[in-house]
């Protein structure tokens, strides 16, 4: 998976695990980040992964965390929206 300035307003690292949850054709996968070519907007599955999404697919993008009790009281997700071309949209 790749998409670096969407990596940046979502909070997530290179080679952190994720799940693609594809609205369009509801395949679930577990991948993790690579980083793209920043400004692209580019979301691309490689490998095996490649099968389950295509081009123009709607996709979900979900990461997880785990926290001790304090840290649930003080936590809130991150949701990022994104137009057609995958450019943020606040």
């Amino acid at each position: 998976l790749a998409a670096a300035n969407l990596m940046d307003a979502a909070n997530l690292c290179e080679f952190e695990k994720v799940d693609i949850l594809n609205i369009t054709n509801g395949n679930r996968l577990q991948t993790y980040i690579i980083k793209g070519e920043r400004g692209l907007g580019d979301v691309c599955i490689n490998g095996a992964a490649a099968h389950l999404v295509s081009k123009g697919d709607l996709v979900i993008i979900v990461s997880y965390c785990i926290l001790n009790e304090q840290e649930i009281a003080n936590c809130e997700p991150t949701i990022i929206h994104v137009d057609e071309k995958n450019k943020v949209v606040w």
